[in-house]
Parts: structure tokens; C-alpha cells; sequence
């Protein structure tokens, strides 16, 4: 099963918090592994790899980031091979948004083919970067002259899905907030002062917090 970590806060150093966490969740296995992380009213920024963290870390190393908001994946392979280009986090077509995804979304080629006719490029083989360009459409195609909440495109989202998942969303639109949902597989939720976390399990932030949920 693979693994979800997320963070907003100035307190602690975002890229090291994602890390940290994902690696108490090493124990669910994993075969890639990836970060996205920005600062309010900046570009997302985007580290991938295949293999182990410490293949992360590295590529880490040589082209620093960091934030004060970002969420992190450690991939097992179901859908696309476990390469850098099909690693967590996958984008849309405008950049702004990310996607991290535990699960599986059993209507993903209908979907994709249907995002396809309506323009959307696609990079990667995974079922999850259709739900990135569901996001992008629910969030900033939706026709009526009023720009929906990146809570709302995501709950959109999750209604056009059939499978069992848990995701986490963020948009450099809406700096400072991360978007969770699940139907099946796990999410917690852990509350700071003046911090929020996600995981897909308590190890992995509970040495920040106990106020979890």
C-alpha cells in the first residue's frame, strides 16, 4: 500500500517533514517515490524518483526546494510502470495542481478517454493523473463565470470515481491548504497550532501530533 504525507505551516521545514514521514512509512513498500511542495502565491515545485527515498533525497540534493505547504508519495506500481515519469505527484495541464493517490480508479480509461476528446494531455500511464485533470476541469472549466473552491472541484472529483482511494490535492491558486478525501483506504488528519498534517497512517505524523482524526 502505498504512502501519503502532507503538511501546511510555517513552523517546521516542509520538505523534511514530508520526508520524515514518508520513511516511518516505508514499512507498506514501495517502488517510487515523490514531493510537491510551494510557498503561497508561488509555482508548485515537483521531485521525482524511481527506487528507494534516498533516490528522492538525492535528486533533492541537487535542486533544493522548499515551502510552507506540499504533500509526498511513496508509489507501489498498479497502473504504468514504477518509473520517475510515473511517480507521485501527478499534475494537470496548467501546472497548478497536484495529485498524491492511494487506491485504485477502476473507470480510469473511460475517463481519460473522455479528458482526451475534451484536450487534455496526458504524460504518464497511471490511473491517477486523471483525477489531476478532473480537478483542472471541475475547478477551472466549469462554465459558469464563477471559479468553484479547490474543495469543491475535489469533492466534484471524487463523485465521477469508482474504485477505493485516498487522495490528497493541492493548487498553487489556493495557496496554504491541502484537499483530503477517502472511500476505503485510510487518511488522518493531524492538527497543530498553526499547523495541519495528512498521512495515510498515524506513524507517520504522530510524533508532531496526537490531536488526530
Amino acid at each position: 500500500m502505498c504512502g501519503i504525507v502532507g503538511y501546511v505551516g510555517e513552523k517546521k521545514q516542509v520538505v523534511e517533514v514530508i520526508l520524515d514521514g514518508l520513511k516511518r512509512l516505508e514499512y507498506r513498500g514501495y517502488d517510487s517515490a515523490g514531493i510537491a511542495v510551494a510557498n503561497n502565491g508561488e509555482a508548485l515545485q515537483v521531485r521525482r524518483a524511481e527506487g528507494k527515498l534516498r533516490n528522492l533525497e538525492e535528486s533533492i540534493r541537487l535542486k533544493p526546494l522548499n515551502g510552507t505547504y506540499g504533500i509526498g508519495h511513496t508509489r507501489w506500481a498498479t497502473h504504468g510502470r514504477p518509473t520517475e515519469e510515473n511517480a507521485h505527484p501527478h499534475r494537470d495541464c496548467t501546472g497548478k495542481i497536484v495529485v498524491v493517490h492511494n487506491g485504485i480508479v477502476e473507470n480510469y480509461m473511460s475517463l481519460k478517454r473522455k479528458l482526451i476528446e475534451e484536450g487534455h494531455k496526458f504524460t504518464t500511464e497511471t490511473d491517477t493523473e486523471v483525477i489531476a485533470h478532473l480537478v483542472e476541469k471541475n475547478l477551472y472549466q466549469t462554465g459558469n463565470g464563477k471559479r468553484p473552491s479547490l474543495e469543491e472541484a475535489v469533492r466534484k472529483t471524487v463523485k465521477q470515481l469508482t474504485g477505493v482511494f485516498a487522495l490528497g490535492v493541492i493548487c498553487s491558486d489556493e495557496p496554504e491548504k491541502i484537499v483530503a478525501a477517502r472511500n476505503g483506504p485510510p487518511a488522518v488528519i493531524g492538527l497543530g497550532k498553526n499547523e495541519y498534517f495528512v498521512a495515510s497512517d498515524v506513524p507517520a505524523i504522530l510524533h508532531h501530533t496526537r490531536d488526530l482524526f
